[in-house]
């Protein structure tokens, strides 16, 4: 499968700038416009910050007939940059877009950061069907001033991989972000490939 990934307009860590829906589609509209003229597979939104730009980016990719994905990140708390949390801003998206995204992800935040938000067993956490969790479980406050990059430890990434899974076993998507290389990924599969 080919993914077309797309980012956020402003910093995904702390927009400023933030789009209002229509906005936001018309901006977006253009890239995802792009990769309807590829052989891309879907559109992949990563690190979306706020409800409203990833209502948008749904909108576009509706527009341009192609599936689309759309992958929060969250802070330490488990809440967006914008203040949400994962719920509301599945259901919202969901809502205002008729659940057009083909599934949702968590990206660029560490397990401890989002892992108790999933266990609630509600209907949204089962939209959540992919993880590229980072590395270190710094803030992104932290790994902006980083002077070196945090590798964190691979081997208990993939503990918490397990983890979340024993506990969210319809998650089927797995990669690294920010931080993560080969030996994370590998520690990963070792401990969610059965």
């Amino acid at each position: 499968m080919i993914s077309g990934c797309i980012g956020s307009r402003d910093d995904g860590y702390n927009p400023v700038a933030m789009m209002s829906v229509g906005e936001a589609e018309s901006y977006h509209s253009a890239q995802i416009g792009t990769f309807k003229n590829t052989n891309v597979d879907f559109v992949s939104a990563l690190t979306m910050s706020y409800i409203d730009e990833a209502i948008g980016i749904v909108r576009a990719a509706q527009s341009a007939g192609l599936p689309v994905v759309i992958s929060f990140t969250v802070e330490t708390d488990g809440r967006l940059p914008s203040g949400v949390t994962l719920k509301e801003a599945v259901e919202s998206v969901d809502q205002a877009t008729g659940s057009a995204p083909v599934y949702y992800m968590i990206n660029c935040a560490h397990p401890t950061h989002f892992a108790c938000e999933l266990v609630s067993g509600e209907d949204w956490v089962l939209r959540i069907r992919g993880l590229r969790a980072n590395a270190s479980d710094q803030s992104h406050a932290e790994l902006d001033e980083a002077e070196e990059l945090d590798d964190g430890n691979p081997v208990e990434l993939g503990g918490q991989y397990k983890n979340l899974i024993d506990n969210c076993d319809h998650i089927n998507v797995f990669e690294g972000c920010c931080g993560t290389d080969h030996r994370h990924i590998d520690s990963i599969c070792k401990e969610v490939i059965l």
